[in-house]
């Protein structure tokens, strides 16, 4: 779970963006975006739709669907790229990479600085702009390899 200080800041920049985008600052919409601001393990709208549904029991997945939707849209957060079909999500909005775990699905953040200053293909360079670019990293994480060796 994301500290404190940095989820009140997440929801500082979350309240600008919407004013900023003429988005209303509903209860719902700050909730959704709060449970995110303070994951670390990138939930699907299912995911989240569960953590919220006792705080707000009148909270429909497809409004959690919605919502997520939105805030990516307005560039309040960011999906995460997976094998499977079910989209996860994340409020962290800085430069970072991913690693996978093919097994269980865990989804893991990770610096690598070096990575920004590497030019792109000179072949791509006919394509158009690139406005970002990330790595995802696939394998097996040590839990995962671990239950398999033992």
């Amino acid at each position: 779970m994301m500290d404190a200080e940095s989820v009140h800041g997440k929801l500082k920049d979350f309240e600008d963006a919407c004013r900023k985008a003429n988005l209303k600052i509903t209860h719902q919409r700050l909730e959704i975006f709060r449970e995110l601001a303070k994951a670390l393990d990138h939930p699907s709208a299912e995911t989240l739709y569960m953590r919220l549904h006792k705080k707000l029991p009148t909270l429909s997945l497809d409004t959690v669907y919605r919502t997520l939707t939105t805030f990516e849209d307005f560039g309040m957060i960011s999906r995460v790229e997976t094998v499977k079909s079910q989209a996860r999500f994340e409020a962290e909005m800085s430069e970072h990479h991913h690693l996978i775990c093919s097994k269980c699905g865990k989804i893991t953040d990770f610096e690598w600085t070096s990575f920004r200053e590497v030019d792109l293909p000179n072949e791509i360079d006919h394509w158009g702009s690139v406005n970002k670019k990330n790595v995802i990293v696939r394998g097996i994480c040590n839990k995962c390899s671990s239950l398999e060796q033992g």
